[in-house]
């Protein structure tokens, strides 16, 4: 399997893990879980080391996966010549309208039904949803109009960018600058705009972003 292997790239193996997931009807965690691997094994932050290099998954947890998922070999090679990258429809929802009572959980999963969806390439967290930017208090990064998807089931990291939704009903896009036991800091998007200190007991959730449109 190896050698196999070398044929393709870092992304490729890891867009059929993600195709995989998608056939089966499973996120990607539940992929993993049900080979009998640790749930986050998968996960997208688990897919770059902490220098920043690819990591690639095992060939032990692509052979429990195989087995788990009944895929024979010339499966899982079909699926990785499909350069076409999965696409899934999610709910959209206006940036403004994320900060109103009544539209997510307090784990931050958005509740309720009847949203816009939107289509998106290569997301596999099951509970992703999409937000529209408005305004231009995040410009250069997210300008007007742009589409942000953030997955709630991903674990957050110092120097991702998220969405945070404070008790209040702020909700913002910033960059995880630093977290404490009691407090983050964010940097904002606009650098006309200072970064924030808010206490970790007045924040309702954080989320990642996954993805922006252009």
């Amino acid at each position: 399997m190896v050698t196999f292997l070398a044929m393709f790239t870092h992304a490729d193996i890891w867009r059929a893990l993600d195709t995989l997931a998608h056939n089966n009807g499973l996120s990607v965690s539940a992929l993993a879980r049900q080979a009998g691997l640790d749930p986050t094994s998968f996960n997208r932050s688990k897919r770059i080391t902490t220098n920043g290099r690819p990591r690639w998954p095992s060939t032990e947890s692509l052979s429990k996966v195989l087995t788990a998922t009944g895929t024979s070999l010339e499966e899982f090679a079909r699926i990785l010549h499909r350069k076409k990258p999965l696409r899934t429809r999610i709910p959209l929802i206006g940036l403004a309208r994320a900060g109103g009572e009544g539209y997510f959980d307090d784990a931050g999963f958005p509740v309720g039904s009847g949203w816009d969806e939107v289509e998106v390439p290569g997301i596999s967290d099951e509970n992703a949803y999409a937000l529209r930017i408005t305004g231009n208090s995040m410009e250069p990064v997210y300008r007007d109009g742009t589409v942000i998807v953030v997955s709630p089931n991903s674990q957050t990291y110092v120097g991702d960018r998220v969405v945070v939704r404070l008790k209040n009903g702020e909700v913002m896009a910033k960059e995880l600058r630093r977290r404490t036991q009691e407090e983050v800091v964010l940097a904002s998007l606009n650098p006309d705009h200072a970064e924030r200190t808010e206490p970790l007991i007045g924040i309702v959730w954080m989320a990642r972003i996954l993805w922006a449109s252009q």
